[in-house]
């Protein structure tokens, strides 16, 4: 059975997925609230402005990151209710084409993309030592590996139940094909983190960045028929940056074991992870789960 193909499109209209999605937006404000009121009642005790860009860096970063992660939490049970009551089918359908969802893969995918991030930020913390501060503090980082595990996990899910399942899924049912879903929802994972810090320190160019991780793991998702490996991988990517190095300029301001100190650069990293160390691990997934005829997995049409 194929990914995709799965939905019958007969039972399932676009303009059920624009109200899916119409939901997901709206819980996801909803959860956005005690944050908000969070960072007012702070504000206020040290009389900064809510509106300054380094608000993040002057909040406690433990209670900081939970309630920025706590939308992602809070949206996930209605996925759940979307998918069963209003296009009246399985969850599992939304994670794989596959009659359970496959843990190995996602195990696998976890620590594969795992040891490859962190060993590359270790290898560069031996090269550059310089460059970074050592920020161990027991309590602190237990209280935030605690935090990680559990909510990290959770926010990348949705993200991936959003994107490479319901909307791709959805687009699916529009335009009977497998390439445009992928393009179209790689373009809006890449716009989703427009607002994050690090636009704003390396320039508009790094949206090619978010845009071709979207596309690396709708690819994947595509040609393994279930969205597991994407699951996998983007929990690894999230938990390695927030435990493993953080920056004053990124998304998550946490108290990582590393704190970089150096002056980011945008260039031949963004190029190495496109042109290499993407298609390597899809190639890796390739050959570990034996996909072919990428052609036609990648452009086939239904009805």
């Amino acid at each position: 059975m194929k990914y995709l193909e799965q939905i019958k499109i007969e039972n399932n209209r676009f303009v059920d997925y624009i109200k899916g999605a119409l939901i997901f937006i709206f819980f996801h404000i909803l959860g956005q609230i005690p944050l908000t009121l969070f960072i007012i009642s702070q504000s206020n005790l040290t009389g900064n402005s809510i509106n300054q860009n380094d608000i993040f860096s002057s909040l406690p970063p433990n209670i900081t990151l939970f309630l920025v992660l706590l939308p992602f939490a809070a949206v996930i049970p209605f996925v759940y209710l979307v998918v069963i009551r209003l296009h009246v089918r399985s969850f599992i359908s939304l994670v794989t084409a596959r009659k359970r969802v496959d843990y190995k893969r996602i195990l696998f995918s976890f620590l594969l993309w795992g040891t490859v991030s962190a060993s590359m930020v270790i290898f560069d913390y031996w090269m550059n030592p310089d460059d970074y501060v050592w920020n161990f503090k027991a309590l602190t980082f237990l209280v935030l590996f605690l935090i990680s595990i559990v909510m990290i996990p959770l926010q990348t899910s949705l993200e991936e139940f959003v994107f490479r399942g319901y909307l791709m899924q959805g687009f699916g049912v529009l335009c009977k094909n497998r390439w445009m879903p992928l393009l179209i929802t790689s373009v809006l994972f890449g716009l989703l983190h427009i607002w994050n810090p690090e636009i704003d320190k390396l320039g508009i160019h790094l949206i090619w960045y978010y845009i071709g991780t979207g596309l690396f793991l709708g690819l994947i998702t595509l040609m393994d028929e279930g969205m597991e490996l994407a699951l996998g991988f983007h929990a690894a990517n999230n938990l390695v940056t927030a435990l493993l190095v953080t920056a004053s300029w990124t998304a998550f301001q946490t108290e990582s074991l590393l704190i970089d100190n150096s002056e980011p650069s945008l260039g031949m990293e963004l190029i190495f992870t496109l042109a290499v160390i993407y298609p390597l691990l899809a190639l890796i997934f390739a050959k570990k789960y034996q996909w072919k005829n990428w052609i036609t997995q990648l452009t086939h049409k239904f009805e």
